[in-house]
């Protein structure tokens, strides 16, 4: 099993806050959706990116962001880290966790 190579943005602030506008994880994968990995087909443009995608855990809102979103364009991932930072969102490394069945999740 490898390391999982995304972590969370989360729609909390460091002290604990809901982050607003309550869409924010759709408006952010939308401005990332241009990035694709190679031969994204001809509609790429009308779906959120594999590396920066909109997820729910725990019934907050969050962003999955792909670490290899950094070697295909090093300033978007720049981009999605500051954004976190710039509004002291909770930041979460992800994991893979085996299922009971010893599968990887």
């Amino acid at each position: 099993m490898q390391p999982a190579n995304e972590f969370f943005i989360l729609g909390l602030t460091n002290k604990g806050k809901t982050f607003r506008p309550s869409d924010w994880a759709e408006r952010l994968c939308g401005v990332m959706s241009c990035f694709q990995p190679p031969g994204g087909g001809r509609n790429a443009h009308l779906k959120y990116s594999p590396f920066v995608r909109p997820t729910v855990l725990n019934g907050i809102k969050a962003v999955v962001v792909n670490a290899a979103l950094r070697d295909v364009e090093p300033m978007a991932f720049h981009f999605v880290v500051n954004f976190a930072k710039d509004n002291d969102l909770q930041v979460v490394d992800a994991c893979l966790l085996p299922l009971p069945d010893g599968s990887a999740a």
